[in-house]
Protein backbone atom coordinates (compact mmCIF):
# COMPACT_ATOMS: atom_id res chain seq x y z
CA UNK A 1 0.00 0.00 0.00
CA UNK A 2 1.56 3.39 -0.77
CA UNK A 3 1.87 5.62 1.90
CA UNK A 4 -0.31 8.41 3.14
CA UNK A 5 1.05 12.23 1.63
CA UNK A 6 2.73 13.94 4.71
CA UNK A 7 0.13 16.69 6.16
CA UNK A 8 -0.65 19.04 9.16
CA UNK A 9 -3.75 20.00 10.46
CA UNK A 10 -3.97 24.27 10.94
CA UNK A 11 -6.08 26.26 13.14
CA UNK A 12 -7.65 29.11 10.31
CA UNK A 13 -10.47 31.22 12.41
CA UNK A 14 -13.07 28.93 13.35
CA UNK A 15 -11.85 26.23 10.82
CA UNK A 16 -9.48 23.57 10.93
CA UNK A 17 -7.97 23.18 7.58
CA UNK A 18 -5.71 20.06 6.69
CA UNK A 19 -2.81 20.98 4.57
CA UNK A 20 -1.17 18.21 2.41
CA UNK A 21 2.12 18.46 1.26
CA UNK A 22 3.80 20.92 3.50
CA UNK A 23 7.33 20.85 2.60
CA UNK A 24 6.34 21.30 -0.89
CA UNK A 25 8.55 24.22 -2.12
CA UNK A 26 7.14 26.67 -3.98
CA UNK A 27 9.90 29.78 -3.76
CA UNK A 28 12.68 27.11 -4.82
CA UNK A 29 15.48 30.22 -4.49
CA UNK A 30 14.43 30.76 -1.24
CA UNK A 31 13.46 27.30 0.23
CA UNK A 32 9.83 28.75 0.85
CA UNK A 33 7.53 26.33 1.33
CA UNK A 34 3.56 25.65 1.42
CA UNK A 35 3.54 25.52 4.60
CA UNK A 36 5.53 28.91 5.35
CA UNK A 37 2.83 30.20 2.59
CA UNK A 38 0.14 29.09 4.68
CA UNK A 39 1.42 30.96 8.03
CA UNK A 40 2.32 34.02 6.01
CA UNK A 41 -1.51 34.26 5.17
CA UNK A 42 -1.98 33.62 8.97
CA UNK A 43 0.12 36.36 9.91
CA UNK A 44 -1.63 38.95 7.90
CA UNK A 45 -5.17 37.23 8.30
CA UNK A 46 -7.14 40.73 9.09
CA UNK A 47 -5.41 42.53 6.36
CA UNK A 48 -5.72 39.99 3.21
CA UNK A 49 -9.61 39.03 4.37
CA UNK A 50 -10.36 42.95 4.44
CA UNK A 51 -8.89 43.27 0.99
CA UNK A 52 -10.80 39.97 -0.01
CA UNK A 53 -14.09 40.00 1.76
CA UNK A 54 -17.23 39.23 -0.68
CA UNK A 55 -15.54 39.63 -3.31
CA UNK A 56 -15.52 37.16 -6.36
CA UNK A 57 -11.95 36.00 -6.24
CA UNK A 58 -9.40 34.34 -9.60
CA UNK A 59 -6.63 32.32 -7.48
CA UNK A 60 -3.52 32.05 -8.99
CA UNK A 61 -2.15 28.90 -8.48
CA UNK A 62 1.29 26.73 -8.80
CA UNK A 63 0.19 23.22 -8.66
CA UNK A 64 3.94 22.57 -8.75
CA UNK A 65 5.15 25.46 -6.99
CA UNK A 66 7.38 28.29 -9.27
CA UNK A 67 9.28 26.19 -11.06
CA UNK A 68 5.60 24.94 -12.94
CA UNK A 69 2.95 25.75 -14.36
CA UNK A 70 0.64 28.95 -13.04
CA UNK A 71 -3.07 28.09 -13.13
CA UNK A 72 -5.73 31.15 -13.36
CA UNK A 73 -8.87 29.24 -11.48
CA UNK A 74 -12.62 31.02 -11.10
CA UNK A 75 -14.16 27.82 -10.42
CA UNK A 76 -14.18 26.63 -7.07
CA UNK A 77 -14.27 23.10 -7.36
CA UNK A 78 -16.09 20.56 -6.40
CA UNK A 79 -15.23 19.14 -3.09
CA UNK A 80 -14.72 22.50 -1.58
CA UNK A 81 -15.80 22.23 2.49
CA UNK A 82 -19.43 23.06 3.21
CA UNK A 83 -18.31 26.69 4.79
CA UNK A 84 -16.57 27.44 2.19
CA UNK A 85 -18.78 30.87 0.53
CA UNK A 86 -18.93 30.89 -3.14
CA UNK A 87 -20.39 34.08 -5.64
CA UNK A 88 -21.66 33.23 -8.44
CA UNK A 89 -20.70 35.60 -12.02
CA UNK A 90 -21.71 35.44 -15.60
CA UNK A 91 -19.98 36.18 -19.00
CA UNK A 92 -22.98 36.97 -21.30
CA UNK A 93 -20.54 37.11 -24.38
CA UNK A 94 -19.66 33.29 -24.13
CA UNK A 95 -22.93 32.39 -22.18
CA UNK A 96 -21.37 30.91 -19.27
CA UNK A 97 -20.94 31.34 -15.62
CA UNK A 98 -18.64 31.10 -12.74
CA UNK A 99 -19.17 30.24 -9.10
CA UNK A 100 -15.46 32.08 -7.64
CA UNK A 101 -14.63 32.17 -4.27
CA UNK A 102 -16.54 34.64 -1.95
CA UNK A 103 -13.63 35.02 1.06
CA UNK A 104 -15.51 36.04 4.33
CA UNK A 105 -12.63 34.41 6.92
CA UNK A 106 -9.31 33.64 6.75
CA UNK A 107 -10.25 29.52 6.96
CA UNK A 108 -11.09 30.25 3.35
CA UNK A 109 -7.55 31.96 2.41
CA UNK A 110 -5.88 28.84 3.92
CA UNK A 111 -8.27 26.31 2.31
CA UNK A 112 -7.08 27.92 -1.27
CA UNK A 113 -3.26 28.27 -0.13
CA UNK A 114 -4.20 24.59 0.65
CA UNK A 115 -5.29 24.31 -3.26
CA UNK A 116 -1.83 25.45 -4.25
CA UNK A 117 -3.20 28.99 -4.83
CA UNK A 118 0.08 31.84 -4.04
CA UNK A 119 -1.32 34.60 -5.65
CA UNK A 120 -5.40 36.23 -4.62
CA UNK A 121 -7.09 38.15 -7.32
CA UNK A 122 -10.43 39.88 -6.38
CA UNK A 123 -12.22 41.73 -8.56
CA UNK A 124 -13.52 45.44 -7.75
CA UNK A 125 -17.34 44.64 -6.77
CA UNK A 126 -18.89 42.42 -4.13
CA UNK A 127 -21.02 39.58 -4.01
CA UNK A 128 -24.39 42.34 -2.94
CA UNK A 129 -23.79 43.62 -6.55
CA UNK A 130 -21.05 42.57 -8.73
CA UNK A 131 -22.41 44.54 -11.71
CA UNK A 132 -21.75 47.58 -9.39
CA UNK A 133 -18.44 48.21 -8.26
CA UNK A 134 -17.08 49.56 -4.90
CA UNK A 135 -13.42 50.10 -5.37
CA UNK A 136 -11.89 52.23 -8.24
CA UNK A 137 -8.22 51.01 -8.89
CA UNK A 138 -5.38 53.24 -9.78
CA UNK A 139 -2.77 51.10 -11.48
CA UNK A 140 0.21 52.84 -11.69
CA UNK A 141 1.93 50.50 -14.25
CA UNK A 142 5.49 51.46 -15.35
CA UNK A 143 6.67 50.68 -18.98
CA UNK A 144 10.01 48.56 -19.14
CA UNK A 145 12.59 51.42 -19.33
CA UNK A 146 10.77 53.53 -16.60
CA UNK A 147 12.70 54.08 -13.18
CA UNK A 148 10.80 54.02 -10.31
CA UNK A 149 12.11 57.41 -9.26
CA UNK A 150 9.45 58.04 -12.24
CA UNK A 151 6.91 56.11 -9.92
CA UNK A 152 6.78 57.40 -6.77
CA UNK A 153 6.69 61.06 -8.84
CA UNK A 154 3.48 60.38 -10.39
CA UNK A 155 2.31 59.15 -6.89
CA UNK A 156 2.59 61.98 -5.74
CA UNK A 157 0.79 63.87 -8.67
CA UNK A 158 -1.86 61.31 -8.39
CA UNK A 159 -2.37 62.04 -4.83
CA UNK A 160 -2.47 65.79 -5.40
CA UNK A 161 -5.03 65.36 -7.70
CA UNK A 162 -7.30 62.96 -5.14
CA UNK A 163 -6.76 65.93 -2.51
CA UNK A 164 -8.24 68.20 -4.99
CA UNK A 165 -11.38 65.94 -5.74
CA UNK A 166 -11.80 66.07 -1.74
CA UNK A 167 -10.62 61.57 -1.89
CA UNK A 168 -8.85 59.51 0.08
CA UNK A 169 -6.38 56.94 -1.28
CA UNK A 170 -5.01 54.33 -0.02
CA UNK A 171 -1.14 53.03 -1.69
CA UNK A 172 0.35 49.74 -2.15
CA UNK A 173 3.20 48.33 -4.00
CA UNK A 174 1.80 46.30 -6.64
CA UNK A 175 4.51 43.70 -5.79
CA UNK A 176 6.38 43.82 -8.91
CA UNK A 177 7.35 47.00 -10.25
CA UNK A 178 4.70 49.67 -10.05
CA UNK A 179 2.33 50.72 -7.49
CA UNK A 180 -1.75 50.65 -6.99
CA UNK A 181 -4.01 53.67 -5.40
CA UNK A 182 -7.16 52.31 -4.20
CA UNK A 183 -10.62 54.40 -3.73
CA UNK A 184 -13.54 53.06 -2.04
CA UNK A 185 -17.26 54.37 -4.15
CA UNK A 186 -20.65 54.14 -3.70
CA UNK A 187 -21.75 51.19 -5.01
CA UNK A 188 -24.14 53.46 -8.02
CA UNK A 189 -21.78 53.12 -11.19
CA UNK A 190 -21.44 50.36 -13.49
CA UNK A 191 -18.11 49.38 -15.04
CA UNK A 192 -18.19 51.49 -18.06
CA UNK A 193 -18.72 54.75 -16.05
CA UNK A 194 -15.99 53.50 -13.04
CA UNK A 195 -13.34 53.01 -16.36
CA UNK A 196 -14.72 56.56 -17.74
CA UNK A 197 -14.04 58.52 -14.71
CA UNK A 198 -10.74 55.97 -14.40
CA UNK A 199 -9.57 57.47 -17.74
CA UNK A 200 -10.58 61.02 -16.71
CA UNK A 201 -8.31 60.98 -13.74
CA UNK A 202 -5.52 59.23 -15.49
CA UNK A 203 -5.72 62.15 -18.13
CA UNK A 204 -5.63 64.91 -15.24
CA UNK A 205 -2.60 63.55 -13.90
CA UNK A 206 -0.62 63.16 -17.28
CA UNK A 207 -1.72 66.65 -17.76
CA UNK A 208 -0.23 67.72 -14.56
CA UNK A 209 3.10 65.30 -15.42
CA UNK A 210 3.08 65.52 -19.57
CA UNK A 211 6.95 64.36 -19.13
CA UNK A 212 6.21 61.33 -16.67
CA UNK A 213 3.00 59.86 -17.50
CA UNK A 214 0.88 58.19 -21.13
CA UNK A 215 -2.64 57.41 -21.38
CA UNK A 216 -2.02 56.12 -24.82
CA UNK A 217 -4.30 52.59 -25.16
CA UNK A 218 -1.85 51.00 -27.38
CA UNK A 219 1.45 49.66 -25.90
CA UNK A 220 3.30 49.98 -29.11
CA UNK A 221 3.13 53.37 -29.07
CA UNK A 222 3.58 54.20 -25.53
CA UNK A 223 7.48 55.85 -24.44
CA UNK A 224 8.94 53.13 -23.10
CA UNK A 225 10.12 55.36 -20.30
CA UNK A 226 6.94 56.72 -19.31
CA UNK A 227 4.66 55.52 -16.90
CA UNK A 228 1.39 54.16 -17.80
CA UNK A 229 -1.89 55.22 -15.90
CA UNK A 230 -3.72 51.83 -16.64
CA UNK A 231 -7.74 52.55 -16.60
CA UNK A 232 -8.47 49.65 -17.95
CA UNK A 233 -8.25 47.86 -14.54
CA UNK A 234 -11.56 48.85 -13.54
CA UNK A 235 -13.04 47.20 -16.54
CA UNK A 236 -15.26 44.03 -15.42
CA UNK A 237 -13.87 40.74 -14.92
CA UNK A 238 -10.16 42.78 -15.00
CA UNK A 239 -7.90 41.98 -11.91
CA UNK A 240 -4.87 42.43 -9.97
CA UNK A 241 -3.46 41.17 -6.95
CA UNK A 242 -4.90 42.43 -3.31
CA UNK A 243 -3.25 44.17 -0.42
CA UNK A 244 -1.24 41.20 1.11
CA UNK A 245 -1.09 38.87 -1.97
CA UNK A 246 2.20 37.21 -2.33
CA UNK A 247 3.35 37.20 -5.95
CA UNK A 248 4.59 34.22 -8.27
CA UNK A 249 8.18 35.79 -8.64
CA UNK A 250 11.33 34.12 -7.42
CA UNK A 251 11.66 36.56 -4.66
CA UNK A 252 8.35 36.11 -2.70
CA UNK A 253 7.79 39.85 -3.10
CA UNK A 254 4.18 40.78 -1.55
CA UNK A 255 1.46 44.01 -2.61
CA UNK A 256 1.92 45.52 0.55
CA UNK A 257 -0.18 48.78 2.04
CA UNK A 258 2.16 51.50 2.33
CA UNK A 259 2.06 55.30 4.10
CA UNK A 260 1.60 58.07 1.45
CA UNK A 261 4.85 59.03 3.44
CA UNK A 262 6.77 56.55 2.98
CA UNK A 263 6.30 56.73 -1.24
CA UNK A 264 8.99 59.03 -1.44
CA UNK A 265 11.16 56.26 -0.72
CA UNK A 266 9.33 53.11 -0.99
CA UNK A 267 11.43 49.93 -2.82
CA UNK A 268 8.84 47.40 -3.30
CA UNK A 269 11.72 44.89 -3.22
CA UNK A 270 11.54 45.34 0.41
CA UNK A 271 8.23 43.47 1.30
CA UNK A 272 8.03 40.06 1.22
CA UNK A 273 6.76 37.04 2.58
CA UNK A 274 9.90 37.24 5.14
CA UNK A 275 9.08 40.63 5.97
CA UNK A 276 5.88 41.89 5.59
CA UNK A 277 4.47 39.83 9.01
CA UNK A 278 7.01 41.45 10.97
CA UNK A 279 5.99 44.76 9.68
CA UNK A 280 2.02 43.87 9.98
CA UNK A 281 2.55 42.91 13.71
CA UNK A 282 3.90 46.59 14.18
CA UNK A 283 1.82 48.46 12.11
CA UNK A 284 -1.28 46.82 11.72
CA UNK A 285 -3.32 47.01 8.43
CA UNK A 286 -2.47 50.26 7.26
CA UNK A 287 -5.62 50.29 4.99
CA UNK A 288 -7.47 49.14 7.81
CA UNK A 289 -10.20 52.15 7.07
CA UNK A 290 -10.56 51.83 3.52
CA UNK A 291 -14.14 51.22 4.10
CA UNK A 292 -15.23 53.85 6.76
CA UNK A 293 -15.97 56.52 3.09
CA UNK A 294 -17.25 56.14 -0.04
CA UNK A 295 -16.90 58.51 -2.45
CA UNK A 296 -18.68 59.27 -4.77
CA UNK A 297 -17.75 59.79 -8.99
CA UNK A 298 -19.55 62.50 -10.43
CA UNK A 299 -16.81 65.26 -10.54
CA UNK A 300 -14.62 63.00 -12.58
CA UNK A 301 -17.58 61.61 -14.90
CA UNK A 302 -18.26 65.52 -15.56
CA UNK A 303 -14.63 65.54 -16.63
CA UNK A 304 -15.29 62.69 -18.86
CA UNK A 305 -18.00 64.46 -20.45
CA UNK A 306 -15.57 67.14 -21.01
CA UNK A 307 -12.75 65.01 -22.30
CA UNK A 308 -14.99 63.25 -24.75
CA UNK A 309 -16.77 66.64 -26.42
CA UNK A 310 -13.44 67.72 -27.09
CA UNK A 311 -12.57 64.71 -29.08
CA UNK A 312 -10.69 62.46 -26.57
CA UNK A 313 -11.60 58.60 -27.04
CA UNK A 314 -13.48 57.04 -24.11
CA UNK A 315 -11.86 54.03 -22.70
CA UNK A 316 -14.48 51.81 -24.96
CA UNK A 317 -13.23 53.17 -28.48
CA UNK A 318 -9.57 52.51 -27.01
CA UNK A 319 -10.20 48.80 -27.00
Amino acid sequence: MAAKSPSVEVDAGNHTVRVSNPDRVYFPALGLTKLDLVHYYLAVGDGIVRALRERPCMLHRFPDGLSGDKVHQKRVPHGAPPWLQTVRVTFPRYNRHADELCVTQVADVIWAVQMSTVEFHPWNSRRADTEKPDEWRIDLDPMPECPFDRVRRVAGVAREVLDDLGITGYPKTSGGKGLHVYVRIAPEWGFGDVRRAALAFAREVERRAPEDVTTTWWRRDRDPEALFIDYNQNARDHTIASAYSVRGVPEATVSTPVTWDEVADVDPRDFTVRTVPERFARLGDLHAGIDDTAYRLDTLLQWAERDERSGLEGPADAE
